[in-house]
C-alpha cells in the first residue's frame, strides 16, 4: 500500500486560523488544528496584528499534524485562505508597519464614497473592477491610510492582502490570485490585471503589490526552509497561491462556473454573504462583482452583522443563543457594526416594536430574523443584478446552500427556512473554507483541477431540508422597517 498523502488548508479568517490536514487520496478530513486571533478597536475601527496571523498559523499547523497522528513527512501542499479585504501594509524587510485594516473597519466609508464620485460614479467602477468602494474594499482602506497616517503609507514598501501576507511568510514570493486581488478595487476583472488608471487615482505604485497568479491553485513556489522549520513540515513542498475565504468556500462546494445561480450560497459568519459561481463577468452597482479562484466568476453580496452582533444581543440578555423564539412584533435590526448591504456604514442597531408581553427570548429572535432578512435581500439584489427575478417561482424554488458557523446552529436554519420559504441544503461539514484550499493545495501539487479534486471528495456532501411556507407576516414587518429606517434613525451621522 502506497503512503499516505496529505494535504493542508488553511482558513485564516477574522476571528481564528483552522489548519485542515486533508487525506489526498480521499478528501477525509483527518483533523483540524485551531488558534484564535485577537481584533481590536471602537467606533468603526477593526484591526489586528498581521503577526498574529502568522503565530496562529504554526500553532494550528502544530495542533493539526498532532492531532492527525501522520508523520510531518506526509505532507505534501499548503494553501491559505483568508479573510478578504484587509489591508497589510510592510517595510522593506517585510514586517507590518501598523496593524492591518480589516474588511470590517468601517472608518474608510468616506474615502470610499469620494472614489466612487472621483470616478465618475458607481457603474465606471463596474465596468472596471466589478464593484464599487465601500469601506470594506481594499482602496477605500489604502485612501483612508494616505489622508490619515500619510507617514506609514510613505514608508510603505508593500502592500498584501491577509492570505497574501501569509503565503509569502511561506515561500518568499509575493503572489495573490485574481480571487481575492478583485476585492481590492484595484485590480480589473474586465483586463484580468491591476488597472493602471485606478493605481494613479490612488497614488500606488504597481511595484508595491504582488503579482497575480492565473488561479488560486497556481504554485505559488515552494515552502521555504526557515518556514518548514517554524511549521515543523517538510521543506519544499508546494505551496499554492490560494485566495479569499468566500472563493474557497466555493472550491469546498465544488462549485465552477458550469451554472449560474442554480445553488446560491449563504455564509453564515462574522459576516453574512450570498455568493454564486458564474461564467458571465457580473458587472452592477448591487453587488461585488468578483473574480473565483477558479478563472470563473464569484458575484457576491456581504452584510457585515451575522452571528456575532446575535451573539452580542444574546449576551446582552443573558441568553444562550440557542434560546430564542420568533420575535412577535418586536423588530431589531442588529446593525452593531453598520452595515455593507445595504450601505449603512455608521448605522447602529435599532430595537423597536416592544410590547409589555415581549420576552427576551422574541427579542433575540427578532435579531436572528433581522440579520437573516437582511441577507436574504442582498439574495434578491444578487439574483437581479445578475438578470433573474426572485418573485420567478421557478428562481424562489431554488435550494439555498448553508455554510458557515451559523450553518451549523439549529436556529439559525429554522430562522433562514422560515423567512426564504426555500428549500435547505447544509454541507456535511463545517469546514468549507480549508476544505477548498487544501483542494487548492493538492492542484498545485498536482495539476489537477481544484474544483474537480472537491468534487471527487465529496466535500459538499449534505443534508437537504425541505421548504416550509415563507412567514411573509415577519418578513414584511423587518422590511417595513428597514426601508423606513435612515442613517440617523439608525444611530448614523457623521
Amino acid at each position: 500500500m502506497p503512503p499516505r498523502t496529505v494535504v493542508i488548508g488553511v482558513d485564516s479568517s477574522t476571528q481564528s486560523t483552522k489548519a485542515a490536514f486533508v487525506d489526498a487520496a480521499t478528501g477525509r478530513l483527518l483533523a483540524v488544528g485551531r488558534a484564535p486571533h485577537v481584533v481590536t478597536g471602537e467606533g468603526g475601527a477593526r484591526e489586528s496584528d498581521p503577526e498574529v496571523w502568522w503565530q496562529a498559523l504554526r500553532t494550528a499547523v502544530a495542533a493539526g499534524l498532532k492531532e492527525a497522528g501522520v508523520p510531518a513527512s506526509a505532507v505534501t501542499g499548503i494553501a491559505v485562505a483568508g479573510q478578504q479585504h484587509g489591508l497589510v501594509v510592510l517595510d522593506s524587510a517585510g514586517r507590518p508597519l501598523r496593524p492591518a485594516l480589516l474588511w470590517n473597519d468601517t472608518r474608510s466609508a468616506p474615502q470610499a464614497a469620494a472614489l466612487t464620485a472621483a470616478l465618475g460614479g458607481p457603474d465606471a467602477w463596474t465596468a472596471r473592477t466589478g464593484s464599487v468602494p465601500v469601506a470594506a474594499m481594499t482602496a477605500s482602506k489604502w485612501q483612508w491610510l494616505r489622508e490619515n497616517e500619510p507617514e506609514t503609507a510613505a514608508a510603505t514598501a508593500a502592500i498584501r492582502l491577509p492570505h497574501d501576507f501569509l503565503t509569502e511568510r511561506l515561500t518568499g514570493t509575493a503572489v495573490t490570485d485574481p480571487g481575492d486581488a478583485s476585492g481590492t478595487c484595484w485590480y480589473s476583472t474586465a483586463t484580468g490585471a491591476y488597472d493602471p488608471e485606478l493605481l494613479e487615482l490612488l497614488g500606488l505604485d504597481a511595484a508595491l503589490l504582488p503579482e497575480v497568479a492565473t488561479t488560486g491553485a497556481a504554485p505559488a513556489g515552494s515552502l521555504t526552509d526557515e518556514a518548514a522549520q517554524a511549521l515543523g513540515l517538510p521543506a519544499g513542498i508546494a505551496v499554492a497561491a490560494g485566495t479569499g475565504d468566500n472563493m474557497s468556500a466555493a472550491v469546498g462546494l465544488g462549485l465552477g462556473g458550469a451554472g449560474l445561480l442554480d445553488h446560491p450560497v449563504l455564509s453564515l459568519g462574522t459576516s453574512g454573504t450570498v455568493f454564486a459561481s458564474s461564467q458571465a463577468r457580473p458587472a452592477s452597482a448591487a453587488l461585488s462583482g468578483f473574480a473565483a479562484a477558479d478563472g470563473t466568476y464569484l458575484p457576491l453580496a456581504c452584510t457585515l452583522n451575522c452571528t456575532l452582533a446575535v451573539d452580542k444581543v444574546a449576551t446582552l440578555l443573558g441568553l444562550d443563543r440557542n434560546d430564542a423564539a420568533p420575535g412577535g412584533q418586536a423588530v431589531l435590526l442588529p446593525y452593531l457594526d453598520g452595515e455593507r448591504t445595504p450601505d449603512l456604514p455608521t448605522a447602529s442597531g435599532l430595537l423597536t416594536g416592544l410590547r409589555h408581553d415581549t420576552t427576551p427570548q422574541q427579542i433575540l429572535g427578532a435579531a436572528y430574523e433581522g440579520a437573516v432578512v437582511t441577507v436574504l435581500r442582498a439574495l434578491d439584489e444578487l439574483l437581479r443584478a445578475c438578470g433573474l427575478d426572485p418573485a420567478d417561482p421557478e428562481v424562489a424554488a431554488r435550494p439555498l446552500r448553508l455554510i458557515g458557523g451559523g450553518a451549523q446552529g439549529h436556529v439559525w436554519v429554522e430562522t433562514v427556512r422560515r423567512l426564504s420559504g426555500r428549500p435547505v441544503i447544509v454541507p456535511g461539514s463545517g469546514e468549507l473554507v480549508a476544505l477548498g484550499a487544501a483542494a487548492l493545495a493538492m492542484a498545485a501539487a498536482t495539476g489537477e483541477d481544484p474544483v474537480a479534486i472537491a468534487t471527487a471528495w465529496n466535500t459538499g456532501d449534505d443534508t437537504r431540508l425541505p421548504a416550509v411556507d415563507r412567514d411573509m407576516e415577519t418578513w414584511e414587518r423587518v422590511v417595513s422597517v428597514l426601508e423606513q429606517a435612515s442613517e440617523p434613525l439608525l444611530g448614523g451621522g457623521k
